[in-house]
């Protein structure tokens, strides 16, 4: 991981000493003067003397700030700032298009928990490349800001073609459960649990593949048999270890995915109610109830991997992913082809242009975009928390220093009758009503969410749509 945050270790959480001996370094005896005197090298004419500057102590590294970046539309907004489409204004990479989550401090360091969730979600955007999961591009922050750059996903949510088809044909919800499960298996290898697994968190590129955003309610540093306490997600894709505060690892997203999976071919999360105590209830007691027109392959999957008890659900042993991979369900599946990109998406996003926003909702893309002043700045020992924030892609680094080329049935989910409020954008994450960024689409008022601060367990949230991950 980037290393830059100290991230606070909840009960069940293990540390990990670093006896890293790279800085040590080791000389012969032999081959040390130990007569050399300093000032004769000092004084030496074979030296070549360099006025410190800023221009050549930080050669090759990319000053961006907000500066650098011209609003086109707003995508999304909640409690600690906003989502907005821009254009890249300076550098190389000038005319490229971007989405930029902006965070207000003021409001994120009021929680402990909360400013952990950040900080993580930056490290963990910084660490992780994969083909599935959204690209980190900058990140850099000002008194009272944090920005985080990502690619610009065009495409929309899951959300919107499902809530738009209906239901999807298991051929469909098989291409998608595919990629994120490469995704899925990608984070547990680093260590890192999602737990906010859900149509709006999973947004599409240009092409029509996956791409997983919104990392707030990640866990990092959970190995095999490691275990963490923190009550949070999205409670009709929750898993009942969540629920029972038992103590939860890995396996909690492959309940997640079963409950995805269902909700693809249902209309619906497999376990609603009229209220969020209704919904736990028949999470952790609740019937499954599989619709006869699945086939057998379908249900079984789904039945394994919505066991209640963890030990006997599909993929949470060692082999985690490659247990659903070998599923039946897949078996017509080349997952080299899937990792590859070879797959023809089931829907094409019908774009007019790069930096086309139809896919988004109009409530925020008709409005005009500012990025607010802030109201006050932190105290420079406030400030320190955020100390390593910035941050700048390899990618971009690298094409700096490269040689200049030339280059409509109605949705079952709308029928719900729930009382919690919902809506993810992104990239956004949700987390609580001031702890994510929230898309207000007519599409997301059916789900409940609860935030992962221990003072706020007993919160709704709303959610802020999967629009970019970030």
């Amino acid at each position: 991981m980037a290393g830059v945050f100290d991230i606070e270790l909840h009960e069940g959480d293990s540390i990990n000493q670093d006896d890293s001996d790279d800085d040590i370094v080791e000389s012969r005896e032999d081959e040390y003067n130990h007569d050399t005197n300093v000032n004769t090298i000092l004084e030496s004419d074979n030296l070549e003397r360099v006025q410190l500057s800023e221009q050549n102590l930080n050669a090759g590294q990319e000053k961006t700030g907000p500066q650098d970046f011209e609003l086109c539309k707003i995508l999304g907004k909640g409690g600690y700032g906003k989502v907005f489409q821009v254009k890249k204004v300076t550098g190389k990479d000038k005319g490229s298009i971007f989405a930029m989550k902006v965070l207000r401090k003021a409001s994120i360091i009021r929680n402990q928990k909360d400013t952990a969730h950040t900080k993580a979600e930056r490290n963990i955007l910084e660490a992780v490349k994969h083909p599935f999961i959204v690209n980190l591009m900058y990140a850099f922050q000002t008194g009272g800001k944090l920005y985080l750059i990502l690619e610009y996903l065009c495409g929309g949510e899951l959300f919107t073609y499902l809530d738009r088809e209906g239901i999807f044909l298991e051929d469909t919800a098989c291409f998608y459960l595919s990629e994120i499960i490469l995704a899925l298996q990608h984070l547990h290898n680093q260590g890192i649990i999602y737990r906010d697994l859900k149509p709006e968190n999973i947004l599409l590129d240009g092409e029509g593949h996956v791409k997983l955003t919104d990392f707030g309610l990640c866990k990092e540093h959970i190995e095999e048999g490691t275990v963490t306490h923190t009550f949070c997600g999205t409670i009709e894709y929750m898993a009942p270890e969540i629920l029972t505060r038992s103590g939860h690892g890995k396996a909690v997203d492959w309940w997640s995915l079963g409950a995805l999976m269902f909700d693809m071919l249902t209309g619906m999360p497999p376990f609603t109610g009229d209220d969020r105590r209704k919904t736990i209830e028949k999470i952790l007691r609740g019937k499954l109830s599989l619709p006869l027109f699945l086939t057998l392959d379908a249900k079984d999957l789904i039945r394994k991997l919505l066991k209640r008890q963890v030990s006997h659900r599909l993929g949470s042993g060692p082999e985690d992913a490659e247990q659903i991979m070998n599923h039946n369900f897949f078996k017509h599946i080349n997952w080299q082809d899937v990792i590859s990109r070879k797959l023809e998406p089931p829907f094409k996003p019908s774009l007019k242009s790069a930096d086309d926003t139809s896919q988004f909702d109009e409530q925020f893309t008709a409005t005009v975009p500012v990025d607010s002043p802030v109201e006050s700045t932190l105290s420079e020992s406030a400030n320190m928390i955020f100390q390593g924030f910035t941050y700048v892609a390899p990618s971009v680094l690298e094409e700096m220093c490269a040689q200049p080329r030339v280059v409509s049935a109605r949705s079952p989910r709308k029928g719900l009758s729930c009382t919690g409020f919902s809506g993810s954008l992104h990239g956004l994450s949700s987390r609580s009503p001031d702890g994510h960024l929230r898309a207000a689409s007519h599409f997301h008022h059916n789900r409940h969410h609860v935030v992962g601060s221990n003072n706020m367990e007993d919160t709704e949230m709303t959610d802020i749509g999967p629009l970019l991950n970030f």
